[in-house]
């Protein structure tokens, strides 16, 4: 499947971070500063079970999936990785400004098209899912595209109170689709790079984000107008094998903490981004949008 043409209410459980007053003490931590400064605690190891490891010749991209939003994709790519669906596939698709695309470039040619083994070639469409029940880290400032913004675990997240979705930010993963909202099955993924594409939230099923490589992606050789589609196939970057962690022997797995979304040293991660105060910057913003806050891993 391929991306071509053809408030708040009651019901989530807020963390607000907190909003430094404007008066606040003149001395200014960097992020570098309140990350170096951090207790163990305040970071966590992702599950290896949500772990991609996506081998390239420049390099490894570790992708995290979401299956507290999309559990029937997050399933059946776990059971693509499982059986090397992806192995000796490409990026075949560098769009500038907005995504790089991979998998099987012939998906769409069924006398081509890579067999799918055992997963499933139908699933639901994973837009959003409700609020209710789901541990939510909100932002202070108004967002353009929802009546509340934050972080659910990993990932940046919007919602209009009563449901909840991922957002389209830089490093998002997205399931591709033809027109049908149900025509993804989590073969054809793809990866932000350009600036946030917000309009396709709620749109198409995200299931995850880049925690790692993000760079070995967006340098990636831009392909041609309209779409980024490669029209010379030796223009595409071969994928050695896509994994998950969890069968990758301990040895060859790349180690991995995440900063908690929910810990004090987030929040003064992102009240020092969101009002900057040091010789560079000669007026703080005091704002932030979601999508120009960078989870810190290390």
């Amino acid at each position: 499947m391929t991306l071509r043409p053809t408030l708040l209410a009651l019901a989530l459980t807020l963390s607000p971070l907190p909003v430094l007053a404007a008066d606040a003490p003149a001395k200014y931590r960097s992020v570098q500063e309140i990350l170096a400064a951090s207790p163990d605690s305040d970071w966590h190891a992702p599950a290896a079970e949500n772990l991609l490891y996506m081998d390239l010749d420049a390099g490894r991209v570790i992708i995290e999936l979401a299956p507290e939003f999309a559990p029937e994709h997050a399933g059946n790519i776990r059971t693509l990785a499982r059986e090397g669906f992806w192995n000796g596939t490409s990026i075949y698709r560098s769009q500038d400004n907005f995504v790089v695309q991979f998998g099987d470039a012939d998906a769409d040619d069924p006398a081509k098209a890579r067999p799918l083994g055992s997963a499933k070639t139908h699933l639901p469409a994973e837009f959003q899912r409700p609020s209710r029940g789901l541990a939510f880290t909100a932002l202070p400032d108004r967002d353009g595209w929802a009546a509340r913004t934050g972080f659910a675990g990993d990932f940046a997240v919007a919602s209009d109170g009563e449901h909840t979705w991922l957002a389209h930010c830089y490093g998002a993963v997205g399931a591709g689709r033809n027109n049908d909202e149900d025509s993804s099955i989590g073969a054809e993924l793809y990866v932000v790079t350009g600036q946030s594409p917000r309009q396709l939230d709620r749109n198409i099923t995200l299931v995850g984000r880049v925690l790692k490589g993000m760079e070995l992606l967006s340098a990636t050789r831009r392909g041609p107008d309209p779409m980024g589609f490669y029209e010379d196939t030796a223009q595409r970057t071969p994928i050695r094998s896509i994994r998950l962690a969890s069968d990758v022997p301990a040895d060859q797995r790349t180690p991995l903490r995440v900063l908690r979304t929910d810990s004090r040293t987030f929040a003064e991660a992102v009240e020092a981004r969101r009002n900057r105060r040091d010789d560079f910057y000669k007026r703080a913003a005091g704002h932030i949008d979601l999508c120009n806050i960078p989870l810190p891993v290390r």
